[in-house]
């Protein structure tokens, strides 16, 4: 079953149900059951109890006629191939809604040789015969955590057995790895008779250490099987939530990655006050949160009681479509303390006692809640219906001076009325403060004259007019477009929206010498004047990387020396590292098509299922809904005019006479930026933004921390840039990454080059169980950028920094912007 994606702004559930000891096969009455009561989907276990028995007595007896011999002297015993009654599934339409459930009772992670050789070999038959019969999806049981450390060889080798049953036919169904939120050594896999861990033999076995709660444990299993995987797209996670959740950094790296179901056992939910079962606000939150997914995970409710009217076919069946009763709708609103739980669970046995009884144990109440939940969800919103089908998507960046743009590109970034509102508020605020101060027009009519450059198909020209209106000042207007069949339209439009009221020009508004009093009166003597204002929207997700310094540069010396206004006044672009697995994913499957510059091109991506690795201690008081990026200054470019004395305008004119790489020289950027790293994660690239200023304080801005305060939350125009690493580099807790990235041209194209290095920081503490791994933070004002220290001492530590690891080099030269 392919999971449902949200269509019209709405948000549909898919919802299946697990009973860990299923007894009765899935046949289709019981389907047709559980789809009348509002599932979506069943489990079912692959193979019967007969094949489990089968497995512990060949283990057993094995085991008894080897009892002597030591590792590496005996073969594991072959299991025989699957027989009829070793499995009841079968092929059939019907398993398009089934999940097939690999044996839970098998170990892959064991370090016994042979208790991992008899699970993988179980593994491989279930797989295979699985994917047999058309089953899409199967669930594997997670690797055990408690064998000791994480990082050894029981974690090694259960990667090696999901990476071949990855590799083992043409079709292979999603293999989802279940998996809980976060580590506790109280609260391992699920309670399942006859394991093959029990007969694990001593001499391999040792003791876990006594460990806190690990709240990345769990995702660093994860990280290092899908990593063995190479990023394998068949392979995702089934995640288990808990009662209690983990912090919002163990949330946030979850929601990054391949997260298909979310699972919900009857111990996540908690009874309302009047004894019916319900999620937290923080639970409701997660769920929210994952259902805006390009592809929303499935919630899988499990042993929340079993499917009814199975023991009696006559009996009719409720259906739990979610319209149910304010009593059952009642939701705790935080998680409860210890005495708070034991109470409501006292509450919830006297309800049993009451009127309440039949319908808050009904085997739908869970189902119900979740339905109900559905329905209170707000629909999409018309900037998440735009860019849902956009998440996580690489896009090439564009070529505008080379290439010229087709229609439906235009018509796309035309869209965003945020974009346009500011520019026009810009405008609007630049004509007034000229006639406000009194400021000479350089036109030969008295006019102030504006110029819009790269007019495309003319959305700016006409905000410019509302503007001029709107203040009530007459402009000359002017605009520049290369595209000859944007042009096309531009003189439609002239024509039949703006009477005539635009002078245009075709041309590169590199080496357009200006306005001209011979523009549209051919007998006049030719004359050239300044322009006032110049307009322009090119600036790309990263600021500059459509070429916009390389655009403007060659105007300023037409724009008014005295007062000349360019809108945009200045623009400035930020840098955050980020892990990105399903961008990374996206890469190596180009890569893997053949596109050998795949892990050396930034692209523009809506990035959504991400984790900022870099971020800002949570302030107690008042807790932010997520974890708040630490997004730091790259550079900048300002365009303001040039006198015509000014020694910058005669150098400029020099270096563009005498070519060669000087002539762009000045264009060329350089930074380099360390982030503090408070938990440990893995950096897949580097997530850009850009902020501008318009004019005054007019600004826009794409920068996460500043879009919303500034107005452009609901802005589509720009998605962020994104620089992969082609190696993804691990980060340990409290460490730091160092980011070098320049901007180079060769007076033919530009690119960026990039490279980031991690560093370990001293500091005794290693744990990551607190809100920052031991490391404190500081910020400047503007709360872009932030410094750590080991807590121990301000500033520069108690040691050298140790380097731990440093990426290639990236570079875009080969697909640089051309000029």
């Amino acid at each position: 079953m392919e999971p449902t994606t949200p269509t019209e702004g709405s948000l549909v559930y898919d919802v299946g149900q697990h009973e860990s000891k299923r007894q009765l096969p899935i046949s289709p009455q019981v389907l047709a059951q559980a789809i009348d009561c509002n599932y979506n989907m069943l489990t079912t276990p692959i193979t019967t109890p007969l094949f489990q028995s089968r497995v512990l007595a060949l283990l057993s007896n094995h085991l008894a006629d080897s009892q002597d011999v030591l590792d590496g002297q005996t073969a594991s015993p072959t299991l025989p191939g699957l027989s009829a009654t070793d499995t009841s599934l079968i092929p059939g339409d019907m398993n398009i809604y089934l999940i097939g459930v690999v044996s839970p009772w098998i170990d892959l992670s064991s370090p016994d040789p042979l208790v991992y050789a008899i699970s993988r070999q179980v593994l491989e038959l279930e797989v295979s015969y699985a994917a047999f019969c058309g089953i899409g999806t199967i669930l594997v049981p997670g690797p055990r955590l408690q064998y000791g450390s994480v990082y050894g060889e029981g974690i090694t080798q259960y990667a090696y057995a999901i990476q071949e049953a990855l590799a083992l036919s043409s079709f292979v169904p999603y293999i989802l790895i279940r998996l809980p939120m976060f580590y506790r050594s109280d609260q391992e896999q699920e309670d399942v008779e006859g394991t093959l861990s029990s007969f694990a033999r001593p001499e391999y076995l040792e003791e876990e250490p006594k460990s806190k709660y690990d709240f990345l444990r769990s995702w660093d299993a994860w990280h290092f099987v899908r990593t063995v995987c190479s990023y394998n797209a068949r392979l995702h996670v089934a995640l288990s939530v808990p009662r209690h959740l983990p912090s919002l950094h163990t949330q946030s790296r979850w929601h990054s990655e391949p997260v298909r179901i979310l699972s919900l056992t009857a111990q996540t939910f908690m009874p309302n006050p009047k004894g019916f079962p319900a999620l937290t606000e923080y639970h409701r939150a997660l769920i929210h949160r994952y259902m805006r997914k390009q592809v929303p995970p499935w919630i899988l409710l499990c042993d929340v009681g079993p499917i009814p009217g199975l023991d009696d076919p006559e009996a009719k069946i409720s259906q739990a479509d979610g319209f149910i009763s304010a009593d059952e709708a009642g939701d705790p609103a935080i998680p409860p303390t210890p005495a708070e739980a034991a109470h409501l669970q006292e509450q919830s046995q006297q309800n049993r006692t009451s009127k309440l009884s039949t319908k808050s144990e009904s085997p739908l109440r869970h189902l119900s809640y979740i339905r109900n939940l559905q329905q209170r969800q707000p629909p999409l919103s018309q900037n998440e219906k735009y860019s849902c089908g956009y998440q996580d998507w690489l896009q090439g960046p564009l070529q505008p001076l080379s290439d010229n743009l087709e229609s439906v590109t235009y018509e796309v970034f035309e869209n965003d009325k945020i974009k346009y509102d500011l520019y026009e508020t810009a405008i609007q605020k630049a004509l007034l403060d000229w006639v406000q101060n009194e400021k000479s027009r350089s036109s030969p009519t008295g006019q102030i004259v504006v110029a819009v450059v790269g007019a495309g198909r003319g959305p700016l020209v006409t905000r410019a007019l509302q503007a001029a209106e709107a203040a009530n000042v007459k402009i000359d207007l002017w605009a520049i477009e290369k595209n000859p069949n944007a042009f096309v339209l531009l003189e439609r439009h002239n024509e039949l929206t703006w009477s005539h009221q635009v002078n245009l020009v075709q041309s590169d508004m590199r080496i357009w010498t200006g306005p001209s009093t011979t523009q549209n009166h051919p007998g006049q003597l030719h004359k050239t004047y300044k322009i006032d204002i110049l307009i322009s929207e090119l600036l790309g997700s990263f600021a500059d990387n459509e070429l916009s310094p390389e655009c403007l540069n060659p105007l300023l010396p037409l724009l008014n020396p005295l007062h000349g206004i360019s809108i945009p006044e200045s623009y400035t672009s930020y840098l955050t590292p980020i892990a990105a697995p399903k961008v990374h994913a996206n890469v190596l499957a180009r890569a893997a098509a053949g596109d050998a510059s795949a892990a050396n091109t930034p692209y523009v991506v809506m990035l959504h299922a991400i984790d900022y690795l870099s971020t800002q201690p949570p302030d107690p008081e008042t807790p932010p809904a997520h974890a708040e990026p630490i997004v730091q200054r790259a550079w900048g470019f300002a365009h303001a005019p040039i006198p015509n004395n000014s020694n910058k305008n005669k150098k400029a004119k020099e270096e563009e006479a005498g070519g060669g790489r000087g002539a762009n020289q000045y264009n060329e950027r350089y930074t380099r930026l360390t982030f503090p790293i408070p938990h440990r994660g893995c950096c897949h690239g580097l997530a850009g933004y850009f902020s501008a200023v318009l004019y005054a304080d007019v600004e826009l801005s794409t920068h996460p921390r500043e879009k919303e305060r500034k107005g452009c939350g609901g802005m589509m125009s720009w998605f962020p840039i994104y620089f992969p690493l082609k190696i993804p580099m691990s980060l340990p807790t409290a460490s730091e990454l160092a980011v070098t990235m320049r901007r180079v041209t060769d007076n033919r194209k530009v690119w960026y080059e990039w490279l980031v290095e991690s560093f370990l920081l001293p500091n005794d503490n290693d744990g990551d169980t607190s809100a920052a791994g031991g490391a404190t933070f500081s910020k400047d004002s503007a709360g872009t950028q932030g410094t750590m220290s080991t807590g121990k001492r301000e500033g520069k530590g108690n040691g050298r920094k140790i380097r731990l690891g440093v990426s290639e080099v990236g570079s875009s030269k080969e697909g640089g912007c051309v000029m």
